[in-house]
């Protein structure tokens, strides 16, 4: 599997160009870009860096690659970061109501390409094409409207996020709010049933 990330990362590096301003994601596979990007800088490569942790700080500064904060650049040109979990088809599940995408992915259309050229769908398209989302203890309304009016109710579902959240937390966030009873299913289990096959009694 160690393998598998690090092949990932060299991938990613490959989308890498002289100039770029770079956010240095978290995780083992994040590491191992922040090591082969070391490499490509001292042979030459001029990039600078955003780190997510201090881990990744620690890391890029081992390996030689420059840094810069946030507060002192206007955008980031590429982020780079691993996936926590991710199927043959590259189906992901993303928690805490997919970490802002939902409200982010308007956002994205505008930003990124449709046509670029080695790309059969736009990127947004393919974030609703292969991502679910979870609450993951989220246990408020605006958040999981915007999450359903931007993913449908076919790719949103319940969770808490013990021990940060308690089950009782959950359930009152369920008596809380409405929806139709066959989308109330999916919600709290249905769609968690068909996506990881299981097999509820």
């Amino acid at each position: 599997m160690d393998e598998l990330k690090r092949q990932a990362a060299a991938r990613a590096l490959e989308e890498v160009r002289d100039g770029m301003r770079l956010g240095l994601g978290t995780g083992s596979t994040a590491k191992h870009f922040v090591e082969l990007l070391g490499e490509r800088v001292r042979a030459g490569l001029n990039v600078i860096g955003v780190p997510t942790s201090e881990a990744t700080r620690d890391d890029a500064v081992r390996c030689g690659v420059p840094l810069t904060t946030l507060d002192d650049i206007d955008r980031l040109d590429l982020t780079v970061d691993g996936a926590d979990e991710i199927d043959r088809s590259l189906n992901l599940i993303i928690g805490h109501m997919g970490e802002m995408l939902p409200m982010m992915l308007d956002r994205a259309s505008q930003v990124f390409s449709a046509d670029i050229e080695h790309l059969k769908r736009s990127v947004p398209q393919t974030i609703l094409d292969q991502v679910w989302i979870t609450t993951s203890g989220i246990f408020n309304e605006p958040p999981l409207y915007a999450a359903l009016m931007t993913f449908g109710i076919d790719r949103v579902m319940f969770s808490i996020d013990y021990p940060y959240s308690t089950h009782m937390m959950g359930r009152q966030f369920l008596d809380k709010i409405w929806m139709a009873p066959a989308d109330m299913a999916k919600f709290c289990h249905g769609t968690a049933d068909a996506l990881l096959k299981l097999k509820v009694r």
